[in-house]
C-alpha cells in the first residue's frame, strides 16, 4: 500500500523466453534496434562509443514522452544493466535482467520513479508505464525466440 510519504514507485514485469540467456542478452544490449521489436521505443541513439558499459549514455525517444538521455550506472555483463535519467527531484531507474530458466531464460524489466516529482509522475504515467513494460516484454520474447530459431 502506498502512502503520501513514499517518494518512489516501482513497476515490474517478467517473461519466460524459449531462448538461451545469451541470445536474450544480445537482443537487450543491441540498443539501436529496440525500435524494431517494441512499439514503446521510437529510437535509441548511443551517445557513447563501444559496447554497453557503466557510463554509457543513449538518447531514447518514446511515443508520448519527451526524449531522454539515459546513463548506465550498473552492469553485470550477460545478466543485467541499470540505467537512469532525470533531474533533481525526479529520477527514473530502469533495470533489464536475464537469468537462466527451465525453458531458456527469464527476462525481468523494472522501472522505478524516485524523488518527490518522481512519485507524482509515476501516478500520472502509471497506465502508460505498465503498457510500455508489457510491450517491451512481449517484443523481447518474440525477437529473442526468433533469433534462437534462426540460430543468430
Amino acid at each position: 500500500m502506498e502512502t503520501a510519504l513514499e517518494l518512489c514507485v516501482d513497476f515490474r514485469i517478467a517473461v519466460d523466453i524459449a531462448a538461451p540467456p545469451d541470445v536474450v542478452w544480445g537482443v537487450i544490449c543491441d540498443l539501436e534496434r529496440w525500435h524494431e521489436w517494441t512499439a514503446s521505443v521510437r529510437g535509441i541513439r548511443p551517445l557513447s562509443k563501444g559496447p554497453l558499459r557503466v557510463g554509457s549514455r543513449a538518447l531514447v525517444r518514446q511515443p508520448r514522452l519527451p526524449p531522454a538521455i539515459w546513463k548506465v550506472i550498473a552492469l553485470e555483463p550477460g545478466r543485467r544493466f541499470t540505467w537512469v535519467n532525470g533531474l533533481p527531484g525526479l529520477w527514473v531507474y530502469a533495470t533489464h535482467s536475464v537469468t537462466p530458466a527451465a525453458a531458456g531464460a527469464r527476462a525481468a524489466l523494472s522501472l522505478r520513479y524516485d524523488g518527490l516529482l518522481g512519485a507524482v509522475l509515476a501516478r500520472v504515467l502509471r497506465d502508460l508505464t505498465n503498457r510500455y513494460l508489457e510491450l517491451e516484454a512481449a517484443g523481447l520474447k518474440k525477437r529473442s525466440e526468433q533469433r534462437a530459431r534462426d540460430g543468430l
